[in-house]
């Protein structure tokens, strides 16, 4: 190994080399938080200086990051948040963890990466390490990043180090962090893949070397396209449920008493956040670049996608029971996170459930405790309603998106208000007017009946 080499170990070794971060948001900003925890001095770079604003206040705006934490980490001196690319001129290691969107043709957007490699190009210096964390295809690292660093001179595992490690967060998981997560990683040579190890070492409690960034970047869309497969397939097993008057939630119960061969998913309304809508088209674009056409990527996401449609149309269903329509009638959407207890709104498909009721008439507000605003496709403000039971009770039907913690259950089926419950969060409560995907409707009460609340 070169000098290069030794003087950058020995500094991520003995924790005098300054780490960098690129993108401060829900893997960013925790990864650079452990990074201080453990001893390092960090530089974090982020565009949005309302985000740099509120990191010197102590003001968390990420779900696993208490503002206690992030105040203590400023009160060190070793965290420097800033909106200024200049400052990679004084990083020895950087972490770029920025968005990877799809594009409208559901094409990668690598757009984030391709500016960052630009600022790096600008002012960095021989003997960095970047990593790439951010999600994407297989191939990225070393085309986007290490043929444009080369362009300049440089040679990868020699003038500079270069690995690929895919980001593994999970918001709001209370068992898995930053640091207990095992990490994946792959370099583009040996001595970037033993110096990309001996830095994610000093801050992730288990470091798994592959032999390639390629094999990084599979791992990564591997993981969500299993979970994607698996998550449509049982939608899909929902919908047969119906149709066939059998309870899924009762069936998937019954199936994971089976100690194994078994592993049980869930259905819901659609998939949300940064992995799973996307993840799986990187792959598939990727793939007919070599005039290979995966078939399950296709189908799980077409599956997933009608799951929207699926809940405008049981909705209907059960408006009709009581002689109702969409059109005009007034629905509560409960929550719009992709999951609970997070104001996450990435790819959350209440956002669709939203727009499909409004297309077909409908009245639609929503109450979230945790998402207290979004943008609708018009661009306009859509705020959540404020917790009022009186007002609730003045909805036609209510269709619970995501299953918060914080909703009072119970309370909310004492209403008598239809429930559409696509999260079998309402399982203890079983009422006439208690409704679910999955299991087919049944009658409502007649008018005058009594409704056991």
């Amino acid at each position: 190994m070169n000098e290069e080499y030794e003087t950058l170990l020995s500094a991520i070794e003995n924790k005098k080399a300054v780490l960098g971060v690129v993108g401060l948001g829900y893997v960013g900003l925790p990864l650079a938080v452990e990074m201080v925890k453990q001893g390092f001095t960090v530089v974090g770079i982020d565009l949005d200086a309302d985000k740099i604003e509120r990191i010197y206040r102590g003001d968390s705006y990420i779900t696993d990051i208490t503002d206690e934490e992030l105040a203590a980490c400023m009160q060190t001196g070793r965290f420097k948040p800033t909106t200024d690319y200049s400052m990679i001129a004084v990083i020895d290691a950087v972490s770029i963890c920025v968005p990877t969107p799809l594009s409208e043709n559901q094409d990668p957007d690598t757009s984030y990466i391709t500016r960052v490699v630009d600022e790096i190009k600008r002012f960095m210096k021989p003997r960095l390490l970047i990593t790439l964390e951010s999600t994407t295809y297989p191939g990225t690292t070393e085309e986007l990043i290490q043929s444009e660093i080369e362009s300049l001179g440089y040679t990868a595992g020699k003038d500079f180090f270069l690995c690929f490690s895919p980001e593994r967060v999970d918001p709001s998981n209370s068992r898995f962090n930053t640091r207990n997560t095992p990490k994946v990683i792959g370099g583009t040579t040996e001595a970037c893949l033993n110096l990309g190890v001996a830095l994610y070492k000093q801050y992730v409690e288990t470091v798994v070397p592959v032999s390639s960034p390629k094999v990084a970047e599979m791992s990564k869309l591997l993981e969500n396209t299993f979970r994607s497969v698996n998550i449509a397939f049982v939608n899909e097993m929902a919908m047969m449920c119906d149709r066939m008057g059998i309870d899924v939630w009762e069936v998937i119960d019954a199936a994971a008493t089976k100690p194994f061969g078994f592993m049980p998913f869930y259905p819901g309304p659609g998939i949300g956040g940064h992995c799973i809508p996307l993840d799986p088209m990187y792959l598939s674009w990727k793939a007919k670049g070599f005039r290979f056409y995966s078939k399950f990527i296709e189908l799980a996401q077409s599956t997933n996608d009608n799951m929207p449609y699926y809940v405008i149309n049981k909705t209907a269903t059960i408006l009709n029971e009581y002689a109702k329509s969409i059109k005009r009638s007034n629905i509560l959407l409960l929550g719009m996170a992709y999951k609970p207890d997070i104001s996450d709104l990435r790819e959350s498909p209440g956002l669709e459930v939203y727009e499909l009721f409004k297309e077909n008439g409908a009245n639609v507000d929503y109450y979230d405790p945790y998402a207290h605003s979004f943008k609708d496709k018009q661009g306009d403000t859509v705020h959540s309603v404020e917790y009022d039971l009186n007002k609730f009770r003045r909805y036609d039907c209510m269709v619970l998106i995501t299953n918060h913690s914080s909703l009072d259950y119970a309370l909310l089926a004492s209403m008598g208000v239809p429930v559409l419950d696509t999260r079998n969060a309402f399982r203890a409560y079983s009422r006439p007017h208690i409704y679910k995907i999955g299991h087919s409707v049944h009658h409502a009460p007649e008018p005058g009946e009594a409704v056991l609340v």
